[in-house]
This record gives C-alpha cells, sequence and structure tokens, in this order.
C-alpha cells in the first residue's frame, strides 16, 4: 500500500490525525454521534465515512485509519473519467429524459415548432422553444433508482448531471442540451448570485406597515404614491399621485449621456435615466417644488430604482414606504393613474420622446379632468383647497 499524506486537502476533509481518533473511539465502542462531537464533526459526515473508507478483506467492515486515508486519497485522485463517458447506457437514458420527444397517449410522436437551430446562447426570448420531455436533472436522479432499485451502476448524482452539461472538460453530454432544461440558460447562474436579495433595498422598517395611520383613510393630505411607466428601449416616466387629492406630477427622465453608444456590460453604469442616483435627484428636484405641508410621506413600488431612498429622505425629509411583493393593491390610487397615463403614453412606445414640458402638460391635462371620487371636482381643485385651508390654518394659528 503507497504511503498516505497525512495534511487534508482543507478543513472540509478529514485529516489523517481525526480517522486514527475515529479508530480509537470506535474500538472502545463510541457510537456515531459521540465521535462526531468529539471531533467538532457532522454526525453524517462520521457515518459516510465508517460505511464508505472500512476495510473489507476480510469479509467485514473493520476500520482501521491507514486504510481509510488510502482509499480516500485514491477516491480523490484527478482527473477521474466521468461517469457519463464510461458509461454509455447510463448516458443515453439521462439524455433521453433531458431530450425525448414529446409524445401523445398513443405513442405518436408530436413535433411542436419549428425552431432554429441552437446558438449556444440563452432560450429565445418571447419566442417558441423545442418541444423534449425536458426532466430536470433531479428528476433523473431520483427516478433511476426506481427504474433500476438493484443495480448501482444507474446511478448519478443531479450535480454530475448539471456539470456534464456545461463543463466543456467533462463534456460526456452534448452542449445544446442544456437548451432542454426549464430555464434554457446557456451558463449556470454562481451559487452566490441565487442567493442575492432581490430586494435587499426594503428593509423592515420602511415597508408600508410602517406607514402612518394617517395615509390610509386619505383625510390628510400629503401621502404620495410612486411608480414607473416604462417603455421600449429602457425609457421610462416617473409618475407620483396624491392619495386624497388624486394630484398627479409626472418626473421627466432623461437618458445619461452615452446611451446606446456605450456598450451594455455588466454591472455597468445605469444610462437609461432611472438608475438609483438619477431616480432620487430626478424625484427630489420635482417634489421639493411642494409646500412642506404636502411632503408627509411618499410610497413606491419594490423597484431597484429606489435604492437610494436614505438619502432622499435626506435631502427632502420625506420618508419613503415600500409596497409587500405582489401587492399592487396596496397603490392603488398610482395603479389607477398610470392606467389613465397609458391613453398617452401605451405600452410598446418610446417614452424618451417627449420632453419635460410635454409630459407636463399631459399631467396637466390630468389634473383638470373631473373625477367622481372627488365629487366630479379636478385634482387640480382639490389641491387648490387644500393648499387654502393650510394657509388658513397658519395664519389662524399666528394670531
Amino acid at each position: 500500500m503507497p504511503s498516505v499524506d497525512l495534511a487534508p486537502l482543507s478543513g472540509r476533509y478529514l485529516s489523517f490525525r481525526e480517522r486514527e481518533e475515529i479508530a480509537i473511539l470506535k474500538v472502545q465502542g463510541a457510537g456515531v454521534r459521540q465521535i462526531a462531537r468529539r471531533l467538532g464533526r457532522a454526525p453524517s459526515t462520521v457515518s459516510r465515512e465508517l460505511r464508505r473508507n472500512a476495510a473489507t478483506r476480510g469479509g467485514k467492515l473493520d476500520y482501521r485509519a491507514s486504510v481509510a486515508q488510502w482509499k480516500a486519497d485514491l477516491v480523490a485522485r484527478r482527473p477521474k473519467t466521468a461517469k457519463l463517458v464510461a458509461n454509455e447506457r447510463l448516458r443515453d437514458y439521462v439524455q433521453e429524459r433531458l431530450s425525448g420527444q414529446v409524445r401523445r397517449p398513443d405513442g405518436t410522436p408530436v413535433a411542436g415548432p419549428l425552431n432554429a437551430a441552437w446558438t449556444g446562447r440563452n432560450k429565445p426570448r418571447r419566442g417558441d422553444r423545442r418541444w423534449v420531455t425536458a426532466w430536470s436533472p433531479e428528476q433523473i436522479t431520483n427516478r433511476l433508482k426506481l427504474d433500476f432499485p438493484d443495480d448501482e451502476s444507474m446511478r448519478i448524482s443531479h450535480e454530475a448531471i448539471y456539470q456534464a452539461l456545461y463543463i466543456e472538460s467533462r463534456g460526456a453530454l452534448k452542449r445544446e442540451l442544456v437548451a432542454c432544461l426549464r430555464t434554457g440558460r446557456a451558463l449556470r447562474v454562481p451559487r452566490a448570485r441565487s442567493r442575492r436579495q432581490t430586494w435587499a433595498h426594503v428593509t423592515p422598517e420602511v415597508m408600508i406597515s410602517q406607514r402612518p395611520a394617517e395615509a390610509a383613510d386619505r383625510a390628510v393630505p400629503g401621502h404620495w404614491e410612486g411608480d414607473l411607466l416604462i417603455g421600449l428601449e429602457r425609457s421610462a416616466i416617473g409618475t407620483l399621485v396624491e392619495r386624497s387629492t388624486r394630484f398627479t406630477m409626472l418626473i421627466h427622465l432623461p437618458r445619461e449621456e452615452g446611451f446606446g453608444l456605450i456598450p451594455r456590460s455588466k454591472n455597468g453604469p445605469p444610462l437609461a435615466g432611472y438608475g438609483a442616483l438619477a431616480m432620487k435627484n430626478a424625484l427630489a428636484a420635482t417634489i421639493t417644488t411642494l409646500p412642506w405641508q404636502l411632503l408627509r410621506s411618499l410610497t413606491w413600488d419594490r423597484g431597484k430604482e429606489m435604492s437610494a431612498h436614505a438619502q432622499f429622505k435626506i435631502e427632502t425629509g420625506v420618508p419613503v414606504y415600500f409596497a409587500d411583493p405582489h401587492s399592487p393593491w396596496q397603490r392603488g390610487t398610482n395603479e389607477n393613474t398610470n392606467g389613465l397615463l397609458r391613453q398617452y403614453f401605451p405600452k410598446g412606445t418610446d417614452l424618451s420622446r417627449w420632453s419635460a414640458e410635454e409630459i407636463e402638460a399631459v399631467a396637466a391635462t390630468l389634473n383638470n379632468r373631473p373625477r367622481k371620487t372627488l365629487g366630479w371636482k379636478t385634482p387640480a381643485e382639490a389641491l387648490n383647497e387644500q393648499l387654502l385651508s393650510l394657509r388658513q390654518a397658519g395664519v389662524a394659528s399666528i394670531h
């Protein structure tokens, strides 16, 4: 037997000293959990070690540290021949479950839509995809145990299937089979990115549940709702609606210098005009034209454009709150107003065509349209009444 390496590969793997301690404790009659506590390892690690690396020459499982270390080093050698390369039957099974034909109940194949050849990129956006059986690697892995309960050679982990698809050096499977996966991604998403919070800027203290109760009954003016109208080519217009009077303000979001000239890149500058800083500045410039009595709160959707809400609050004094996920009714006034604005700014059109003066004219048109909910007053008239009452209250307080 070759000499063993006493140094562990990393803290993830058991060292020779740990294997010696396992052997001693096993002879003393210690159980798996007791050994795990002594080593500071998970019980599953110890159990797996005793099962995999025990000596079997005498016809029974007898754990010896030197043999266990030798077996562990043997298994850890790289490169190893991928299981799907060595086992043709297993490879055919996996490929058939990934890319097999869709069939009618009587077994007749169904062709599905005609598709262009795979180009090495992600699935087509809003386009037809190839019709295949499309089992997931996890489904394939677990189904093998049912289809071949007594054949240990027909076993593979779902991670090994993913690696065979995405890593060229383990290319036992055709690369284009990634298009058969549900996501249709040409590249795997790194694990760190998949764990990243979608709404990291939305913390418990800025949830809508923390908004002042007076905002709910619309009795007090100054509570606003906001969102973006999105158009073609990443164009957008910001919308603000006052909950009590339905008064609407539109925010011009011109594109940054270099848009369309500088190629888009991962984590590149937000040139479309509604990055966090651009949005904060445009929103602050618009909302601070109002009297301070009308700046009580702002409720926004959960979009990343409001990631700079803390700085916005410092600069304007207006606290920002965010609606719950998938709850547009919590900003019903704004959603309704956006529906009215779509008459002027339809979906599928480029909103960057319009200047600040033009979108201001649309806002004025909307604010001078009578509303049933206001007793057929216009939002402009309702806001003007609120401003007059605020001034009279201010004069009365001085006297």
